[in-house]
């Protein structure tokens, strides 16, 4: 599984206590990831949701109020999600019984 290595730029460095190292370690074990990839890819993750978490979202009166209308309107059925909460699950089956 070759991944493209892009260049960098900046260098990080902290100090972590081996508790932490060692979980970071497993942790990026599991995801095939190196620990330097796995810390980036944690970091920007973090980083990612805080500006989100953030971010200001604002629209005009009149696309507000149908917005809202369009929550406070009763929910319609959709074909598809309810035939699908019909059928029995497959631990339900006389099949996966045997």
């Amino acid at each position: 599984m070759a991944r493209h290595v892009q260049r960098k730029d900046h260098r990080v460095s902290m100090r972590l206590a081996d508790a932490d190292i060692a979980i970071i370690d497993r942790a990026a074990s599991l995801r095939g990831y190196s620990r330097a990839e796995f810390m980036r890819d944690a970091t920007v993750r973090a980083a990612e949701e805080v500006i989100m978490e953030n971010t200001v979202i604002s629209m005009p009166p009149a696309g507000f109020a149908a917005f809202i209308a369009m929550l406070d309107s009763p929910a319609k059925p959709v074909e598809e999600m309810v035939a699908l909460l019909k059928r029995p699950a497959p631990w339900e089956t006389k099949a996966s019984a045997e």
